[in-house]
């Protein structure tokens, strides 16, 4: 059966703020570069971004471990004892820095399964990261993308998991928890991630898990002037006469005309106007 059409538009409105397709719906030249990954379109958009911005090698590794399940295991009989070994790899910037953060550990203890063992780590997991990760390399190779470190600078990093996952971004509420900024839900950052403590004013998250509260899964902190920089058809700055010098300072809202109805800013208003 072919998909609802619901979802049809829903696929294109997510790759049309992705600039994968253009205004006529039809690819990019970034859409077919895209394509060439078998990646979710936010992380081929964040891998080639982060060609641009000189962090490819991180995000490559990144990509590679969101690909796959779980890399911590928590036994019952040992939660502490694992939950203090996580905490060691534990990286203030988020949950997406502390993967990178324990694959290049695995990495430099020469891909050990005792190293993994000893660090709450599974290492079949691990390993089939690797393998993801050998096979998007192979890819960038062919499409001559160059790979490169940023170092020790992750802004860089952020900055591209913001190119790819705007549409995820959350701000901290003031009553409780945090509110997505594209239909204000009300979610929170799971204990287990590395900013559970930490709570920075704003989030981007890999995605939603339901479990007693909606809880964002692999959250990084991020700066909301980056999510106009990098998605300037999907977000812009409020009115700064309407606020205070604080709140002029970080507020920015979904791109769309207030005079109009709250979704005519939607691919999907043309055809739904035709039906």
């Amino acid at each position: 059966d072919p998909p609802p059409m619901e979802t049809l538009i829903t696929a294109m409105e997510q790759l049309h703020a992705l600039s994968a397709l253009d205004d006529e719906g039809l690819l990019t030249r970034l859409g077919r570069r895209m394509a060439e990954f078998p990646l979710e379109p936010q992380l081929s958009k964040m891998l080639i971004q982060s060609v641009h911005l000189g962090c490819s090698d991180e995000i490559l590794t990144i990509v590679s471990t969101l690909s796959v399940q779980n890399v911590f295991y928590r036994p019952k009989e040992k939660q502490a004892q694992a939950d203090q070994r996580k905490a060691k790899f534990h990286q203030s910037e988020g949950d997406h820095i502390t993967l990178l953060a324990v694959y290049n550990a695995w990495k430099n203890n020469k891909f050990s399964n005792a190293w993994c063992f000893e660090n709450f780590l599974q290492a079949r997991t691990l390993r089939r990261a690797q393998d993801v990760r050998k096979q998007m390399l192979g890819i960038m190779d062919r499409h001559k993308l160059d790979v490169m470190s940023c170092g020790k600078n992750t802004v860089r990093v952020q900055k591209a998991i913001c190119s790819g996952f705007f549409r995820n971004a959350a701000k901290k509420d003031p009553q409780e928890g945090y509110r997505t900024l594209t239909d204000n839900q009300n979610v929170f950052i799971h204990p287990s991630s590395a900013l559970f403590n930490r709570q920075p004013e704003w989030v981007i998250y890999h995605e939603l898990i339901q479990t007693t509260k909606e809880y964002m899964r692999e959250v990084i902190a991020v700066d909301p002037r980056w999510l106009v920089e990098f998605a300037p058809a999907f977000f812009k700055f409020s009115d700064p006469t309407k606020l205070s010098k604080h709140k002029r300072k970080q507020r920015i809202e979904p791109l769309y005309n207030r005079y109009e109805e709250p979704n005519s800013w939607r691919i999907s208003r043309a055809l739904r106007h035709k039906k």
